[in-house]
């Protein structure tokens, strides 16, 4: 029987990101759902100094008020040169939360004049799971590349457009959701996490 996870957000992105993920580290273990199954729910104020605080935050508010196990995540996009921001901000770094070409301009705007060699940057990704019984458990992931010049790509959310990926001369906009999947901060993070939910759910009865 499969377990009921919520996953604590409204991006159809993400929650189609993580059930591919879930579903091919544990096929058939767990039922994922997000938070449009609960639209009267208030989205988290993520007020964290770190992705941990966040994602803790968002899974723990979220299972307290339906009684489920819930998974959140915080993630980012850190750039060498502009000293490790946008970061927890990257959602809202041009002012509106999850406006992604404006985010991405506003970035972009800000390297005008870095060579390439100092474009270095990476995403990081903090899975968290929170069980109604006060059990938690945190997985933080790494996705290391460069910061393009434009947006290149179609596929994908967020910052991907601007991203290439070490050992790639393609941005993460023009990957495959498999191949993104594979090295990507959030499959990282998700596929550690995942033995963690199934040994956890499972201890639920």
């Amino acid at each position: 029987m499969a377990h009921t996870l919520l996953l604590a957000t409204r991006n159809k992105g993400k929650i189609e990101e993580f059930r591919r993920i879930l579903e091919a580290v544990a096929p058939g273990a767990i039922n994922l759902i997000g938070l449009e199954e609960f639209p009267e729910l208030h989205d988290v104020v993520e007020d964290g100094s770190t992705f941990e605080e966040n994602a803790l935050k968002k899974a723990r508010e979220m299972s307290l008020a339906t009684g489920l196990p819930a998974i959140a995540d915080d993630s980012g996009l850190c750039v060498d040169a502009l000293n490790g921001d946008p970061g927890i901000y990257s959602a809202r770094w041009a002012g509106n939360h999850g406006d992604d070409a404006a985010n991405t301009a506003k970035v972009l705007e800000q390297l005008t004049n870095i060579n390439d060699e100092d474009r270095g940057a990476h995403f990081t990704c903090v899975a968290a799971l929170y069980l109604p019984d006060g059990r938690s458990h945190c997985e933080e992931a790494r996705f290391e590349g460069w910061i393009l010049h434009e947006p290149v790509g179609d596929r994908g959310f967020g910052y991907d457009p601007i991203f290439r990926p070490n050992g790639l001369d393609i941005s993460s906009a023009q990957m495959s959701a498999e191949d993104k999947d594979a090295i990507s901060h959030r499959g990282k993070s998700l596929r550690s996490i995942a033995p963690h939910v199934i040994t956890l759910l499972n201890s639920l009865g």
